[in-house]
């Protein structure tokens, strides 16, 4: 049984169709890419899985579990964790701060200890305070903790994110172009960020254009045009499909791809 399996999802805005019964399997530890041109559908494939739309046809189980048309926030106590193509960052807290506010569904302390400062409550915000440290450090960022967030480069907010999502303990993580807009430097330490976080276990799906990092960290690749699947196989399946270089790669994209593994 797969991690994450997705079946035959579809949805329709205003009778145009977004996404037409796209399916994929995603096993634990490994690293599932989504690629195509733009307007493809990719980004609203994942609002479907992650809840954000609800899709009028197809499902989604994770473990065996249906998780159709649940909100996102049951799906994260779920397991289910994402970052969004365009940042999400508290820009006037730290760092830390923004990566202990992923961290509140694991939080015990109560309301009322939390209103009166009782000493739950500081127990717990150590607890927090720790464990966000440490994924600071995961991904690089131990030095930034007390930064604030809007003093940040562009490399390390988008790492930033990825470890807020890791700090509500997912055992699928989707990141939607998480190396956009970031130069070499900055991919690269994105690049070996991602495939450790497929070796301690968690299923990552990611949406990405850049098609050397794609090539490089993905375990399997699916390619959707017009809201449907295209082609789906190993990163060298895909590079050598004459529909993908077709509609997407194209002569470019082809070198970039090859470049991954040269």
């Amino acid at each position: 049984m797969s991690l994450l399996s997705v079946e035959g999802l579809g949805i329709s805005f205003g009778g145009v169709v977004a996404v037409d019964n796209v399916g994929f399997a995603v096993e634990a530890g490994q690293v599932f890419s989504i690629i195509g041109p733009n307007g493809a559908g990719k980004t609203t494939l994942f609002n479907l899985v992650t809840g954000i739309y609800t899709p009028l046809r197809g499902r989604v189980t994770m473990n065996g579990e249906l998780l159709t048309g649940l909100p996102p926030h049951v799906l994260a106590r779920r397991g289910m964790s994402r970052t969004f193509q365009n940042l999400q960052i508290f820009f006037r807290m730290s760092a830390l701060e923004n990566v202990m506010v992923g961290r509140h569904m694991a939080e015990r302390s109560s309301l009322l200890a939390d209103l009166f400062g009782l000493p739950a409550s500081g127990r717990q915000n150590g607890v927090t305070r720790d464990a966000a440290l440490a994924l600071l450090a995961r991904v690089g960022l131990a030095d930034v903790a007390q930064a604030t967030a809007g003093s940040l480069s562009y490399g390390a907010l988008k790492r930033l994110e990825i470890a807020r999502a890791l700090a509500a303990d997912p055992k699928v993580l989707l990141l939607d172009e998480p190396a956009a807009g970031c130069n070499a430097v900055e991919t690269e330490a994105i690049d070996h960020l991602i495939g450790e976080i497929a070796k301690s276990g968690i299923a990552v799906v990611l949406i990405e254009h850049d098609m050397k990092l794609v090539m490089k960290i993905s375990d399997r690749v699916l390619v959707l045009a017009q809201g449907r699947r295209l082609a789906e196989g190993t990163p060298r399946e895909v590079r050598e499909n004459p529909a993908v270089i077709a509609a997407y790669l194209g002569e470019h994209g082809t070198r970039e791809a090859d470049r991954a593994h040269g």
